[in-house]
């Protein structure tokens, strides 16, 4: 399958599990659910933050399985006086790099997400608290 067959394939999955709502009070504190076209509750944001916090753990293990024998691999044809050692080396530095980088990008999102419900949820309740206690709550009944 070429990347574009991929993308599209993606790309029709995405758009046949999003719905939105827009210009409309939600029915229950915290969300619920609604008819419209966008919508992102709790459960797709923990399932993302679910699968960066499983990339992360991978990648943290997997991305390194290859780093003893590289550097051994590298000393030894370097050792030998072929160019390609260093440049193995070069390479192995490169991967380790970029490696950490998306390692440090799956934190990121993970931590992101699952502050964010945290902090929401908790935002959520104070609101609700802070309004049925108001006055104008009263007024609303």
């Amino acid at each position: 399958m070429s990347f574009d067959e991929e993308w599209a394939t993606a790309r029709a999955t995405a758009a046949a599990n999003v719905s939105m709502r827009l210009n409309r009070v939600p029915t229950e504190p915290g969300g619920g659910t609604g008819g419209g076209d966008l919508e992102l509750n709790q459960d797709h944001i923990g399932a993302v933050g679910t699968e960066a916090f499983t990339l992360h753990e991978r990648l943290s293990t997997d991305g390194k399985h290859a780093d003893t024998s590289t550097a051994t691999a590298a000393g030894a044809l370097s050792k030998e006086g072929f160019a390609t050692g260093a440049a193995l080396l070069k390479a192995a530095h490169r991967w380790e790099s970029q490696v950490k980088t998306l390692v440090a990008g799956c934190a990121t999102i993970s931590n992101g997400l699952n502050y964010s419900l945290s902090s929401h949820n908790k935002e959520e309740k104070q609101l609700y608290a802070e309004f049925t206690s108001s006055k104008i709550d009263e007024y609303l009944k």
